[in-house]
């Protein structure tokens, strides 16, 4: 840990991790959000502050390859693993969640689609109950479940 000299009590750690399948080197407080480092340090927009309190899914990123509300991960705690936000999302692949109409405002959709790649990349499970289940930390308050629901069957590649 580093202290700076004109403030003691202000700290900053040197971490490393891979971003997107990029390696950083930062310099972060130790109070510093996930969420704000890749929006406002990094300039990743894509991942949304709802709530602010890991209820709502709209911040949703994968660290090593499992969703976490990155409003609630204190950034030093992502040293040595792999992010992933929206934007490595090849928005090729999106189209047909999009035409299942699972998208209104934008506010929940980047942390919806996070969660929907990753149900996509280690979910053969395709019953609307368990893609219910699987979504639930997505909270939507526009379109309505049904719509979002059937966009992730779609993407998955499952039966309308």
């Amino acid at each position: 840990m580093q202290t700076t000299a004109s403030n003691p009590a202000a700290s900053t750690l040197q971490i490393a991790f891979s971003l997107n399948g990029q390696a950083i080197d930062i310099a972060v407080d130790p109070r510093e959000r996930l969420l704000d480092t890749l929006r406002y340090r990094l300039n990743l927009p894509g991942t949304k502050e709802g709530c602010g309190e890991g209820e709502c899914g709209a911040c949703t990123v994968t660290i090593d390859d499992l969703p976490a509300n990155s409003c609630l991960v204190p950034t030093f705690q992502v040293r040595g693993c792999s992010v992933r936000t929206i934007e490595s999302v090849p928005k090729a692949e999106l189209g047909p969640m999009l035409a299942a109409g699972a998208t209104q405002c934008g506010a929940c959709t980047p942390g919806v689609v996070m969660t929907a790649h990753w149900i996509k990349q280690h979910s053969q499970v395709l019953e609307s109950q368990t893609l219910r289940a699987l979504m639930a930390g997505n909270l939507c308050r526009c379109t309505g479940y049904d719509g979002i629901i059937d966009g992730v069957r779609r993407w998955i590649g499952g039966p309308q």
